[in-house]
């Protein structure tokens, strides 16, 4: 009887060994396979990141200096330039060419700028504040000069005679430039079409130039996208609305037809000229097109007040009494557009974009903004 209570005792504590050794082994198994589960998972977060950060690289494109880019010069051909580096003395002349630059964050590049028809933008103002504004709008020969600027970013109408010289005098002392390529003279008896195209491209070349690819492209995108929202948002419209771009003059008003940029956003939003092909028209074209829409175009200036100028505008159509007959008049679609949001616009394209869009389609929900 002694014996079997001894085997039993002997049996319980092997049985409560094992099993301590197995729970012992057990608890260092789970262990390892919980090591070995939050080393993978660092593993992975790491490759995770690694590949993140690969992939935010490759978007962020970058210049690779020396990098040529293709303007114009005083003749309307094409120029050759080339940047060997960011350019850091930038002399920027008249209102786009210098809110581009204010977009993309290069106010520290500027030596100077000039020619400014309104206010910048307020989000641009501190940046703006940062740069030498030049007493004379245009500058002078004698004063660019002076100034020894790397670039001179401006209109076709600073390379003249009368005011800068020869663009491709200024690449070849040293000094690169680059034109709004809607501003770009003609060559002989060629003009060249304004268009959306163009205020992109420069856009981005300036991006090019100066490494701030992403950003540039932003912005067009940004302009891009709006105008797919719009031609989205009016495809099941089969009669697109007609449209004048007119700004008034004495007895007389320039029409802004299919060569301009003016034109050339209203055709893309869907919108069909009234008057594509004429460059001014008298107060019986106006009548005989009758059309839809009429935008007023306005411009303005330092010390103007905009409200006064604008509504001054848009009264030679609306307090005419020979203009009381067209639908446009009737029906109170007869729409200001500032000047500098369809004319050598630059970064203003997309204030363009918006506001021919709304006066085209004013009971459609476009999705802009």
């Amino acid at each position: 009887m002694k014996r079997k209570v001894v085997a039993a005792k002997m049996t319980a504590l092997i049985l409560a060994a094992g099993m301590t050794f197995g729970s012992v082994s057990f608890a260092a198994e789970r262990k390892d396979a919980e090591a070995i589960k939050e080393e993978n998972q660092a593993t992975e977060a790491v490759s995770e990141g690694e590949t993140e950060a690969a992939e935010a690289s490759d978007s962020q494109k970058k210049t690779e200096y020396p990098v040529t880019i293709t303007t114009y010069g005083s003749d309307g051909l094409e120029l050759e330039t080339t940047y060997e580096k960011a350019p850091e003395k930038v002399l920027a002349v008249y209102q786009g060419c210098i809110e581009t630059l204010l977009a993309l964050g290069l106010e520290d590049h500027i030596v100077a700028t000039a020619g400014l028809d309104n206010e910048v933008p307020e989000d641009q103002k501190a940046a703006f504040s940062k740069t030498d504004y030049l007493d004379e709008f245009t500058p002078s020969l004698e004063t660019v000069t002076m100034l020894e600027p790397d670039m001179i970013f401006s209109w076709g109408s600073l390379f003249g005679d009368k005011t800068l010289g020869d663009a491709a005098g200024w690449v070849e002392k040293g000094t690169n430039t680059y034109i709004n390529t809607n501003t770009r003279p003609g060559t002989g008896d060629v003009k060249y079409a304004r268009t959306l195209e163009n205020e992109y491209t420069d856009i981005l070349n300036i991006g090019t130039i100066f490494d701030v690819q992403d950003k540039a492209e932003a912005i067009v995108n940004d302009m891009k996208d709006t105008i797919a929202k719009v031609t989205e948002a009016t495809a099941s419209i089969e009669e697109k609305p007609t449209a004048l771009i007119l700004e008034s003059w004495d007895d007389t008003f320039t029409n802004y037809g299919s060569a301009t940029l003016g034109g050339d956003m209203l055709t893309q939003l869907g919108g069909e000229l009234a008057n594509p092909d004429a460059s001014s028209v008298g107060k019986e074209d106006v009548i005989a097109a009758n059309p839809d829409v009429i935008f007023v175009v306005y411009m303005p200036y330092s010390g103007d007040d905009p409200e006064t100028v604008k509504q001054e505008k848009l009264d030679v159509l609306l307090k005419d009494e020979a203009y009381q007959s067209l639908d446009a008049v009737k029906n109170g679609r007869v729409v200001p557009i500032m000047l500098s949001e369809m004319y050598a616009s630059a970064t203003r394209t997309k204030d363009g974009i918006v506001n021919f869009a709304e006066g085209l389609y004013p009971d459609i929900d476009l999705g802009i903004e």
